[in-house]
């Protein structure tokens, strides 16, 4: 039997234009991580051919689904779902962020806003958060009421059970990252001209607020273990590039499609 040289399979791999642009971009060079790169370059390609799968069994079977993102702020939300939309077709999927209600908006029923974003048949809908902002964001930041904030844990299961009952598939995801890696990625928004504008007033406060968020957000999933409730499926993100991987295989495995349709 032929012996196989593994480092020079790893050299050939670190030869490719993949490997070497990846090395250039790095202060040191580290050649175990690029090859962890490439590993999951190679594993996220293929769950992106599935993800082209999923939405065209969606848009032939009229399909319409949710998937909503929670966490704290810098957890990845925002690079998650680019790596799920990047490849499928854009006119069958939005993507949802929400800026603080308007008054009119702040006159009309808690849910409203976020139904006017619901999807129609054929469609995905991507929450990057979502009506949890009333569960964690709102009552840490003093957004609501006391008052508004029970009235919403009371509603929520309520509500989406009616939207599952409606026929919609709902998928809900909590990314979760340390306070270390919090702060680490916020030092690199504010030394980044180009990212800089991501850093907002409420991000400001997120660390001297850590433990009011750990709060609210025990309470947030303590209510989804309510008889009927959806859960959430959290995922640890303080390493990107598993964190997209689990994130899209969570997705693949919630959602019923046809795994042998070709696209």
């Amino acid at each position: 039997m032929e012996k196989i040289n593994y480092l020079d399979i790893d050299i050939k791999k670190l030869n490719s234009n993949k490997a070497l642009h990846f090395l250039l971009g790095q202060d040191v060079y580290a050649p175990s991580k690029a090859l962890r790169y490439l590993d999951y370059i190679k594993k996220l390609e293929k769950l992106q051919v599935e993800l082209v799968r999923l939405q065209t069994w969606v848009m032939n079977e009229n399909e319409r689904v949710i998937i909503l993102f929670e966490g704290r702020d810098a957890a990845g939300k925002g690079g998650a779902i680019r790596r799920m939309t990047e490849r499928i077709n854009q006119r069958n999927y939005r993507i949802v962020a929400l800026p603080k209600p308007n008054d009119e908006e702040k006159s009309q029923w808690y849910f409203q806003r976020y139904i006017n974003q619901f999807p129609n048949a054929g469609e995905i809908v991507f929450f990057d958060r979502s009506w949890y902002n009333r569960a964690v964001v709102e009552p840490v930041n003093g957004f609501c009421t006391d008052k508004e904030y029970d009235i919403f844990m009371n509603q929520v299961n309520d509500f989406e059970r009616m939207i599952t009952e409606s026929g919609i598939r709902l998928v809900k995801i909590y990314m979760s990252i340390s306070k270390t890696e919090q702060a680490k990625r916020f030092k690199e928004i504010k030394n980044d001209p180009l990212k800089q504008w991501k850093m907002t007033p409420v991000d400001e406060k997120a660390q001297e607020l850590w433990d009011m968020y750990t709060k609210y957000k025990r309470l947030m999933f303590e209510n989804t273990k309510k008889e009927g409730a959806i859960p959430f499926k959290v995922i640890k993100a303080n390493r990107k590039t598993s964190t997209r991987v689990g994130v899209i295989q969570h997705f693949l495995d919630a959602i019923p499609y046809d795994k042998n349709l070709k696209v």
